[in-house]
């Protein structure tokens, strides 16, 4: 059973952040729920929780990101974290820290940290050994 249910983060650009959502996601083996137009976009694994929602704000007031915060994702290979980290470059991501090992969250920590079109910081991270 799935301890979290879902992760919601914002965007000023739905058009925007679907385009980035799609490729960086769908990099991890994530895939876009059908929903209705003016519903949030919502990304799963497998079918299983949690799920991502991607929201403009309810208030009408522009989005923000938190200072401190990120959502890391688990990738099942360093392809992936490599794919994340390069389609999140290329759909309007910006670089947080290259694929690549991080020896000092355990030996075979090997993870990527990017931010999207509005400033959320997302990780893909793998745990398995080369």
């Amino acid at each position: 059973m799935a301890i979290i249910s879902h992760i919601t983060l914002g965007t000023n650009d739905k058009a925007r952040s679907a385009a980035f959502y799609d490729a960086v996601l769908g990099a991890i083996g994530f895939e876009r729920l059908p929903k209705p137009p003016e519903k949030p976009l919502a990304y799963e694994n497998a079918g299983g929780m949690p799920t991502i929602y991607i929201y403009e704000p309810e208030d009408g007031r522009p989005s923000t990101w938190g200072n401190g915060t990120h959502v890391a994702f688990v990738a099942e290979s360093r392809p992936q974290v490599h794919a994340f980290h390069e389609l999140a470059l290329r759909n309007g991501g910006m670089c947080e820290g290259p694929p690549g090992p991080r020896p000092h969250f355990g030996d075979t920590y090997y993870a990527a940290y990017v931010r999207d079109p509005d400033g959320n910081k997302l990780q893909a991270v793998c745990y398995a050994p080369d």
